[in-house]
């Protein structure tokens, strides 16, 4: 495969900004943002033009404790296809907990959660990344992330927990520079030190993103530019190999196209700065370790009570598990909670224009006794019916507009088999009428 050069993350309110920069030989598009039968002409063009696009999926969870989903491989599968791409790219994280495994609810973290450098953890990802490879059409590389916390008795370093994993499955890896920053300002690693200890012949490509501090916390944002400290990483990993593509990311808070192409160009200096080895252009899989006839299913079980327990705190305000900082998971919590409301308000952009400057702290409120447990688009409809249900908004014009935005979206569900749920649907729906 031909090496992948500079790129950019291709981004709905960037769209028309990204087909116009000169020097843009490929780009990366967030898998479940895209339908594969309805492509954005954007896209369209961009692949006439040839440039390639790589599918980038953030909702695997490829780091949990259960078996990656069928459904959601599928739709990776035929984004891929749809796309004509080269690869795919996932994670190293969970983003669940809860289940048969803890017999328990399901919980959604809404992001990416950092996994225990442990060998339970590195057992169950091998057999998690070799289903999906078994999946997908294309080769499969795997980025580490961004983390505010710790998990206490970790057995390995990142790069130990990263060279085992790619000598194990033959995964390619995706390295984020900026995640590499993060963990050093957050958890006190060496980006130097995990770099030394990569398998660099498995880079598939590299991300870089900027990001803010906040009493002594990296945020990994994507929506501030890229600072000096992660292009300096950028040149030492470039020093020790020439990456096949290095893409820059960019979420939200766009600036000007110049500012962009201006990134692009500090980018590739930091590159030609680094001046490693050129690598031959040829993507060479390693041969993986043959799967253990072990079973998994203890560490399985062992992970999904650590990863549940630590999530539960996080989103539904149990008591914060042995080991950990309490601190920092205020932090993150605060943060997934502000993540949620954001990304709620852009999926149901409605809400904030109904509730006004009352969406937020109303959100913020809900969120803290009602963890997410299927996704974003449910996560406000339920929302708006315990607003609506608490007897809380004063205003009628916002009590009206709310009631009405609700039933309309809200459509029939499936008929439960069991009265009580009926009986309770049925009073439910009269209440919100009334």
């Amino acid at each position: 495969m031909e090496r992948l050069g500079t790129g950019i993350g291709w981004r709905p309110e960037i769209a028309d900004a990204v087909e116009r920069m000169p020097g843009i030989d490929w780009v990366e598009v967030v898998a479940e943002n895209l339908c594969p039968g309805h492509l954005p002409e954007s896209l369209r063009r961009l692949r006439e033009r040839g440039v390639t696009v790589v599918p980038h999926g953030v909702s695997l969870g490829l780091g949990g404790a259960d078996r990656p989903d069928a459904t959601r491989l599928l739709a990776l599968a035929e984004r891929a296809e749809a796309l004509g791409s080269p690869l795919v790219t996932e994670h190293i994280a969970f983003v669940r907990g809860g289940g048969p495994l803890t017999a328990s609810p399901r919980l959604e973290a809404g992001h990416l959660l950092p996994v225990p450098r442990t060998r339970d953890a590195l057992d169950v990802l091998c057999e998690n990344i070799r289903i999906a490879q078994d999946a997908l059409p294309v080769p499969l590389a795997v980025e580490n992330i961004a983390a505010l916390i710790s998990w206490p008795g970790e057995e390995m370093t990142e790069g130990q927990f990263l060279y085992d994993l790619a000598d194990r499955t033959g995964v390619r890896l995706l390295i984020d520079v900026a995640n590499l920053h993060t963990n050093h300002v957050n958890r006190g690693e060496d980006p130097a030190e995990a770099l030394a200890g990569l398998p660099l012949e498995a880079i598939a490509y590299v991300h870089v993103a900027g990001g803010f501090e906040r009493d002594g916390v990296w945020h990994d944002s994507h929506a501030h530019p890229v600072p000096r400290p992660v292009l300096d990483i950028l040149a030492d990993l470039a020093s020790r190999v020439s990456p096949p593509g290095v893409l820059l990311e960019r979420d939200e808070n766009f600036p000007e196209p110049g500012e962009l192409e201006r990134e692009l160009g500090a980018i590739r200096e930091a590159v030609e700065k680094g001046g490693g080895p050129r690598a031959d252009g040829a993507w060479r899989t390693a041969a993986p370790v043959e799967p253990s006839s072990v079973s998994t299913d203890p560490a399985r079980q062992r992970l999904a009570l650590a990863q549940t327990a630590l999530l539960s705190a996080l989103v539904a305000g149990t008591p914060v598990p042995e080991g950990f900082d309490r601190v920092r998971l205020g932090v993150q919590a605060r943060a997934l909670a502000a993540k949620r409301a954001d990304v709620v308000a852009k999926v149901a952009p409605e809400l904030p224009v109904i509730l006004g400057a009352g969406y937020r702290p109303a959100f913020l409120a809900y969120a803290q006794g009602a963890p997410m447990t299927d996704g974003y688009r449910r996560d406000a409809l339920i929302f708006a019916e315990q607003l609506l249900l608490g007897g809380k908004l004063a205003d009628a014009r916002v009590r009206r507009e709310l009631r009405e935005w609700w039933l309309e979206r809200s459509g029939p569900t499936p008929r439960s088999r069991r009265p009580a749920v009926r009986l309770a649907r049925a009073t439910q729906r009269v209440l919100l009428r009334h």
